[in-house]
C-alpha cells in the first residue's frame, strides 16, 4: 500500500507541477501578481491527494465504469457426466506448482525504505532550522523604540490587523523576518534603527505584517513540509521555489499598492539596501524574510518598475485561470482513486452473522472459517480479520475458470478435452490430455492456463467483474494470475460466490452450472453430498497460502464454507480440507 501510495504520489506531484508551472507560463499576463501566488495552493492541494483517504473522493459510484468490479451480497451435462466417473478421487490432494518471487518485492520494500530514510534526513535538518529559529527568539529582545513602535501601529491599521504583534530585535537576524507559527513573531536585525530611517522601518513593516495577514507563516511549513516528503521530485523542489518567489512578489505588490507611487522606487532601494546585508538564506525557509537568496532579487525590483495597480478585469481574468487549474488539479482525483484503492479487504457488513472461536482447529496455523446456511440466511465466522482479508485464490480459481471455459463457448461439457502441451510436470497425472473433469480432479495446472488462452483478455475480465470476483486483478506478471499473483479473494466472498454459482445468481447458462457442480462433487455420505476445492499457493518452494471452499447439501438445506489458512511453509490445500472436514464433522453438517 505504501509503494503504490508513493508512486501515486510521484506520478501526481509531478502532473500537477509542471501542468501547474505550464499554467502559469501561457496565462502569466492574465494573472494578477497576487494570483500568481494563490494559484500554488492548488499544487499544495495536488500534493495531498495521494495521501488522502480512499474514501474522500470515491469516483467509481459517480461515474459507471470506473469501479471496477461491483460487488454484490450474493447470497444436465451430456457425456460429462460419464467422464465425471473417473474423477473427483483425488480433489483432496494437493497438486500445486512453486511461484518464484524475487527481486519485484525486495525493490518495492527498498524503495519504501530509501524514500523514508531521505524524510528522516529531511526532518533533522527541519529540526535543526527550528532550533536556529527558537534560538534567533531566545536571543531577542523587545523593540522599545517608540518612534518604530508608532509606525507600526500605523501600519496594522492600514492593514487592519487587530491582533498584538511582538516586533524583536535580535543579533543573529540579518534580514527582517516573521517567524513562528502559533505565536510569530516579526524580528528585525539589532540596531537597524541605527542605519535605517523611518520610513524604510515602515516599508518593511508593510511587508513583513502583509505576510502576516496572509498566514505565510503558516504556508512556509506547509511548503517545507512537502519539501521533505517530495524529496526526490525535482520538479516539486522547482515549483516551490518558484512559489516561494511568487509570495514575495505578492507581498511587495501588496505593499506598493498601500504607497503612494512617488515611494515605489524608495521600497525597492530599501530592499536592494538588504541584499547585501542578508545571508543567502534564512533556515530551510521556515521564516518570512524581507529579503532572501540575492538571485531573485532582481525579479522583484523588475515587478517593482513595472508596477500597475490591479484592474477589476485583470482579478476577473485571474479567477478564471484559477479555476481552469482547479479543474487540473480535481482531474488527479480519479487517477489517485485508481492506485489507491484499497482491494486488501472485502467489505463486508457482517449482518446476520455470528463469530465464533474455533482456535482450536487451526493449531499453528493463522487461518480463518466461513460457513454460510443458506435455510437460516445466516453466516458463522472465525477470525473476523482474516475473513475479509483478500489472498490469491490459487486452484480454487478453477471453479469459475471453467465455468468461464463453459459459457464462452471454449469448451463444452461433451467436447472438454486438451491435448497435453508434452512439457513434463512434476506429477505423473498432468503428463497426459485432460478434460474438465479430470483436469479439475488433479488440479491441472495447464489445462486451465490454456483455457483461458482459448478465451479473449478483455472477456475473461468481463466474467470477473460480472460475478464481483475479488479485485478482479488480471495485470500480474506471472502466470497464471490466479496462483499467487495479482488476482485475490477474500473468505466471505469465496462463500458468496459459491451460493451465487449453486443458485445461479450469474444469469449464466443452466447446463453450464450443473457442469461446474458435477465437476467439483466429491463425495456422498449419509445422505449428504460434499462439493468443494482445495487450492495451495507455494512461493519460492514454500508452501505458504492453503485453501478449501465448497458447500454441503444436506437434508434440504445447503451448507457453504470456506477455509483459508496461513503458514511460513506448511499451509496446503490439503490442511486446509483437513480442517474444514473436522469443523463440519464436529457442527453435524458433514
Amino acid at each position: 500500500m505504501l509503494f503504490s501510495m508513493l508512486v501515486a504520489g510521484c506520478i501526481i506531484s509531478s502532473i500537477s507541477a509542471a501542468g501547474m508551472m505550464g499554467v502559469k507560463a501561457v496565462f502569466r499576463k492574465q494573472l494578477t501578481a497576487r494570483w500568481h501566488y494563490r494559484i500554488w495552493m492548488l499544487l499544495l492541494v495536488a500534493l495531498t491527494i495521494p495521501f488522502m483517504p480512499g474514501h474522500l473522493f470515491q469516483f467509481s459510484s459517480w461515474v459507471p465504469g470506473l469501479g471496477g468490479p461491483q460487488h454484490r451480497d450474493l447470497g444436465a451435462a451430456g457425456d460429462g457426466a460419464g467422464l465425471q466417473e473417473a474423477a473427483n478421487a483425488n480433489m483432496l490432494q494437493d497438486f500445486t506448482i512453486s511461484v518464484n518471487r524475487g527481486t519485484p518485492e525486495f525493490l518495492q520494500t527498498m524503495t519504501v525504505g530509501i524514500w523514508f530514510a531521505g524524510m528522516l534526513v529531511f526532518a533533522l535538518i527541519i529540526t535543526r532550522a527550528w532550533l536556529s529559529i527558537r534560538r534567533m527568539k531566545k536571543t531577542a529582545r523587545p523593540v522599545s523604540n517608540a518612534d518604530v513602535l508608532a509606525v507600526l501601529e500605523e501600519c496594522k491599521r492600514k492593514l487592519r490587523i487587530t491582533r498584538e504583534v511582538m516586533v524583536l530585535e535580535s543579533p543573529l537576524v540579518q534580514s527582517p523576518m516573521l517567524a513562528g507559527v502559533l505565536k510569530p513573531s516579526l524580528m528585525l536585525p539589532s540596531r537597524c534603527m541605527d542605519w535605517l530611517s523611518m520610513d524604510e522601518i515602515r516599508y518593511i513593516l508593510l511587508h513583513e505584517l502583509n505576510h502576516w495577514k496572509t498566514k505565510d507563516n503558516v504556508t512556509n511549513y506547509g511548503i517545507v513540509a512537502f519539501q521533505a516528503v517530495y524529496w526526490f521530485n525535482p520538479l516539486i523542489w522547482m515549483a516551490l521555489k518558484q512559489m516561494r518567489l511568487d509570495r514575495e512578489i505578492a507581498c511587495d505588490h501588496a505593499v506598493l499598492q498601500s504607497l503612494d507611487e512617488r515611494f515605489h522606487s524608495d521600497y525597492g532601494q530599501t530592499i536592494l539596501r538588504f541584499a547585501g546585508r542578508a545571508s543567502h538564506s534564512v533556515p530551510f525557509s521556515l521564516a518570512s524574510p524581507f529579503v532572501g537568496p540575492k538571485s531573485p532579487i532582481r525579479h522583484r525590483i523588475e515587478t517593482i518598475v513595472r508596477f500597475r495597480a490591479d484592474s477589476r478585469r485583470q482579478n476577473i481574468k485571474s479567477l478564471a485561470v484559477v479555476a481552469l487549474a482547479a479543474l487540473m488539479v480535481a482531474s488527479q482525483l480519479p487517477v489517485a482513486e485508481a492506485m489507491n484503492r484499497d482491494d486488501s479487504r472485502y467489505d463486508f457488513t457482517g449482518e446476520r452473522t455470528e463469530y465464533e472461536d474455533l482456535s482450536a482447529y487451526f493449531s499453528d496455523y493463522e487461518g480463518t472459517f466461513v460457513l454460510y446456511d443458506l435455510n437460516a440466511d445466516q453466516y458463522r465466522i472465525y477470525n473476523e480479520s482474516q475473513s475479509t482479508r483478500r489472498v490469491s485464490p490459487d486452484s480454487t480459481y478453477k471453479i469459475y475458470s471453467a465455468l468461464f471455459g463453459l459459457e464462452s463457448g471454449a469448451i463444452s461439457a461433451e467436447r472438454s478435452t486438451i491435448e497435453w502441451n508434452g512439457q513434463k510436470y512434476p506429477y505423473d497425472a498432468w503428463n497426459r490430455d485432460h478434460n474438465l473433469f479430470t483436469a479439475m480432479d488433479s488440479s491441472v495446472n495447464w489445462y486451465f492456463h490454456a483455457l483461458e488462452n482459448r478465451m479473449d483478455r478483455g472477456e475473461l475480465q468481463g466474467y470477473l467483474e460480472r460475478i464481483g470476483y475479488g479485485n478482479a486483478d488480471l495485470s500480474g506478471r506471472s502466470e497464471p494470475f490466479w496462483l499467487e499473483s495479482s488476482l485475490a479473494i477474500s473468505p466471505v466472498e469465496q462463500v458468496q460466490l459459491l451460493k451465487a454459482l449453486y443458485t445461479n445468481q450469474f444469469g449464466f447458462d443452466d447446463k453450464h452450472i450443473e457442469t461446474v457442480k458435477q465437476a467439483i462433487q466429491l463425495q456422498e455420505r449419509g445422505g449428504a453430498r460434499l462439493f468443494g476445492k482445495t487450492g495451495t499457493g507455494t512461493v519460492n518452494h514454500k508452501n505458504t497460502n492453503g485453501w478449501f471452499v465448497g458447500y454441503v447439501e444436506k437434508e434440504g438445506n445447503t451448507y457453504f464454507f470456506a477455509t483459508n489458512i496461513a503458514h511460513e511453509d506448511q499451509a496446503s490445500g490439503s490442511t486446509a480440507a483437513e480442517i474444514s472436514l473436522r469443523i463440519l464433522k464436529d457442527k453435524g453438517i458433514y
